[in-house]
């Protein structure tokens, strides 16, 4: 991080020297180099991987990444930077300090045990005692003991962006709309929505949750998202999940920003199981990416940087003066990743009946009980519709799980109105929901012998969690609140006619 004004990718100006002697004699000479305002050199490249060093001269448009879901990692930004043979030697080298971060109990099971060890320019327990941010900025909310529970469908427009004369980042931006469980049990999660317009490297500020882990689908603009493991692109159309723990700052290259944030305090996100459809289809692991290592150099500069640190719901700062994106190399198989949502291979009814949603689960957090999920990531994308004598849009429905719902792009089939791009909606357990009035009126007159494509500017998605949703207080005052939403269902008519014809 620099100071106010700076960009995060680039290397403080006034980096004080006589911290970076400490390094080792034959990496001295680069990174005093990219700290220079005037010099420009040449990206660290480690052989094989394409890790870079961060300097002015990083290039965002061609970010570099690793690829596979779940996989064991190891990246280094300087050639011979990770330890050989061990984890944590007695000195590291570049006189590295080893540095893990586990992610799950150290007894877990192996395939749900996560760690990765960092190998950074100093440790990340070099800073200031935490204090709570009086006031705390933000409208974020864990404690879901004293929030509303309502069985009313409810439908939200989209966050006003800040107006030009307010400045609001993303922890800023952060608005708490509905929850259940509590994170010092690691159980439920969080719905967020978050409005933003301001970069957080303009104020030189990281943000670590130990409540949960994350999973942010950004709406309206492009994230550029630094972390200690590396950068990661996030266009409107992706999404990025980033881990309980992990420091993290988001630019927003593209201006005002906005979307949705699903945060599970239960479990870490995996790909569901493919069953009968087999080994392929859904979303494949090689189109997860992961970052490849890069760093920057900031010691004692004028500004100091702040970590956020979010805990039970509650914001807390300390201050340290060095950049927290000093990890120099890594391996493990904790860290953030990256998925764009067009590569997902959707799967459909190619004979009669409409689907259960399921079959477009993107990612999910599983709980102790086979097959019901803390929380499950779903999406509707562009895809044909073919069955046959068939009522082809979402069926009408009532749930044993909570369904919140959030729009990217163009039109959600069953909701030709009032559901837009930004906006949001959540029908609970056991709260009947389906296609407004003129959805089910044009579906029963539509020719089903013919298949029809949803068009590829239509792009929804669901948070279907099992423990039912709490409301928050600014959720339920919002402006955006939908009070009329009820309506779009009171045309449906009775069609009963007392005769067998129809199917």
């Amino acid at each position: 991080m620099g100071p106010k004004g700076t960009k995060m990718a680039q290397v403080l100006e006034s980096t004080d020297t006589e911290h970076v002697a400490d390094l080792p004699r034959e990496v001295d000479e680069q990174l005093i180099e990219d700290s220079k305002p005037t010099v420009v050199e040449k990206n660290v490249i480690s052989p094989g991987e394409g890790a870079k060093n961060i300097g002015k001269s990083f290039d965002w448009d061609n970010v570099k990444y690793q690829n596979g879901f779940g996989n064991y990692f190891q990246t280094e930004a300087l050639p011979g930077s990770l330890p050989v043979d061990q984890n944590n030697p007695q000195v590291c080298p570049y006189g590295l300090y080893a540095e893990q971060l586990s992610g799950s109990a150290f007894t877990a099971r192996r395939h749900e045990n996560y760690r990765t060890w960092l190998y950074r320019i100093r440790p990340s327990v070099t800073h200031e005692p935490f204090k709570p941010v009086n006031p705390e900025p933000w409208k974020v909310v864990a404690d879901f003991g004293q929030a509303i529970p309502t069985p009313n469908q409810l439908r939200w427009g989209p966050l006003p962006l800040p107006g030009d004369n307010e400045k609001r980042n993303f922890v800023e931006g952060l608005q708490t709309f509905c929850g259940a469980g509590s994170p010092g049990v690691k159980d439920g999660y969080a719905i967020h929505m978050y409005s933003a317009n301001t970069s957080m490297s303009e104020c030189a500020e990281c943000l670590c949750n130990a409540d949960g882990n994350m999973l942010i689908v950004p709406q309206l603009g492009t994230l550029r998202v630094v972390t200690e493991m590396g950068l990661l692109v996030v266009p409107s159309g992706s999404i990025i999940v980033i881990p309980r723990g992990i420091r993290f700052s988001i630019d927003l290259p593209d201006g005002p920003s906005r979307g949705y944030v699903l945060e599970v305090y239960t479990n870490q996100f995996v790909l569901p199981d493919l069953g009968p459809i087999g080994a392929n289809g859904l979303a494949n692991p090689n189109h997860f990416e992961y970052p490849v290592a890069a760093f920057e150099v900031v010691e004692n500069g004028p500004t100091t940087f702040r970590v956020l640190h979010k805990f039970e719901g509650r914001l807390f700062e300390a201050w340290q003066s060095f950049s927290p994106f000093n990890v120099v190399a890594w391996h493990g198989n904790y860290s953030p990743y990256k998925y764009d949502l067009s590569k997902f291979c959707p799967m459909n009814a190619v004979s009669h009946d409409h689907p259960d949603p399921s079959i477009f689960t993107v990612l999910t957090c599983p709980t102790a009980t086979p097959g019901q999920a803390c929380a499950d990531f779903v999406i509707f994308p562009p895809r044909w519709s073919v069955a046959e004598h068939t009522f082809r849009p979402p069926y009408y429905h009532r749930n044993f799980m909570n369904e919140f719902m959030g729009l990217i792009r163009g039109v959600y089939e069953a909701k030709q109105e009032g559901f837009v791009p930004g906006g949001a909606s959540l029908h609970s357990c056991m709260s009947p929901h389906g296609p407004d009035t003129a959805t089910f009126e044009s579906a029963t007159k539509q020719d089903v012998n013919k298949p029809h494509k949803l068009p590829d500017n239509t792009l929804a998605f669901m948070f279907e969690t099992n423990h039912t949703p709490r409301m928050t207080e600014v959720a339920l005052s919002s402006a955006e609140l939908q009070n009329d939403y009820y309506k779009c269902w009171i045309g449906l008519q009775s069609h009963f006619n007392g005769k067998p014809e129809g199917c």
